[in-house]
């Protein structure tokens, strides 16, 4: 797939607020990571000071996984489609605390294993995001066919522009979906080059029994995947998903637009992991909201050299942990938008200090 080149963030712009911080009535270095956020958000937007984020939108992606078959979850296949239910009924955790941040959520389903469970935007649709009826199984077939991937890619970054379209000025991306996180470890393993040990983890709760089975789960697909790991399409093909496919092109087609992102869960992680590969330099556009006790999504971000803001030890995929970072980022621009400078409340440090 050609894409064009990623925009970095404007660098003048992020100067402008490194200067604006300094001139503040406020101890050197005062604020800290919220300066930082500031400073961040005023190079994605272009200008300083910063807006405060005031239309955050959740797009959570939802799909099946045939892998799920193999034990891997602690949720049987079919739990998939309870949790599309829940986000529409409004009772999902990331659509409880959406309303506390400003924000609004969209599920779209792409592969849930249920006609039935799909939400209304896609019902209303004609299924134009529905990709197939769940993945395949990793470790004995491929998750898509060439085809299903671009179309998968092109529907993430169709998402992506209507989001942007309709005044979103901060991308969640999110996922739902029973065995999602085995794919997405298996992607990590792969673009990390490390064994699949390292990367299996508790995913939905697992207990020992359905970690060893994850485990030989993700060795076998990693198996398979490897010798392509050169590949962005073939990696989404043989070793992914369609909500995989669907967030990498999301990731992607977000920094294209030149939109922020916070980055949450192993799924988008690995999703990122790819996406990055596809568009060189969207990652600056993100930003990782919080720590997953996830072993795969710290050697994710280690692989993207990206640092989470918070430790929530949060593992839900659903965006619950970016939703708690947004009013940070709307506090840091009031912070470097409103907050006095010294020049204009005679606050200054002493001039016998140093």
């Amino acid at each position: 797939m050609d894409l064009p080149s990623v925009t970095a963030p404007d660098a003048e712009a992020r100067r402008a607020a490194v200067a604006r911080h300094d001139e503040l009535a406020v101890p050197a270095g005062g604020l800290g990571v919220l300066a930082e956020l500031g400073c961040w958000l005023a190079a994605c937007q272009g200008t300083c000071p910063p807006r405060p984020p005031m239309r955050p939108r959740v797009v959570v992606v939802a799909a099946d996984h045939g892998i799920a078959e193999a034990g891997v979850s602690a949720y049987p296949p079919g739990v998939t489609a309870r949790q599309v239910a829940a986000a529409r009924e409004q009772s999902l955790p990331a659509s409880v605390l959406a309303p506390v941040s400003g924000a609004s959520v969209r599920v779209v389903d792409v592969a849930v294993d249920d006609g039935d469970a799909r939400v209304p935007d896609v019902a209303t649709t004609a299924g134009r995001y529905r990709v197939r009826r769940s993945s395949g199984r990793i470790d004995r077939t491929d998750a898509l066919t060439e085809e299903e991937t671009a179309a998968a890619l092109t529907i993430g970054r169709t998402l992506a522009d209507e989001e942007v379209d309709a005044g979103a000025d901060l991308l969640i991306p999110a996922s739902l979906g029973v065995g999602a996180t085995t794919p997405a470890s298996v992607l990590v393993a792969a673009l990390a080059g490390i064994e699949p040990v390292a990367v299996v983890g508790r995913g939905s709760g697992i207990g020992d029994d359905a970690w060893m089975r994850k485990a030989v789960a993700i060795r076998d697909g990693l198996r398979r995947v490897r010798p392509h790991v050169r590949d962005p399409l073939a990696l989404l093909r043989i070793a992914g998903g369609a909500d995989l496919a669907v967030l990498t092109g999301f990731l992607a087609q977000a920094a294209l637009r030149r939109t922020p992102v916070l980055i949450d869960g192993l799924v988008v992680g690995a999703a990122a992991l790819v996406a990055e590969e596809l568009a060189p330099g969207a990652r600056d556009w993100w930003l990782v909201a919080q720590r997953s006790p996830e072993p795969a999504m710290a050697l994710a971000l280690d692989q993207l050299q990206l640092t989470p803001l918070l430790d929530l030890n949060v593992r839900l995929g659903d965006g619950t942990g970016a939703l708690a970072v947004v009013p940070l980022l709307q506090m840091s621009a009031r912070l470097l938008a409103e907050t006095a400078t010294a020049a204009d409340s005679g606050i200054a440090p002493s001039r016998a200090a140093g």
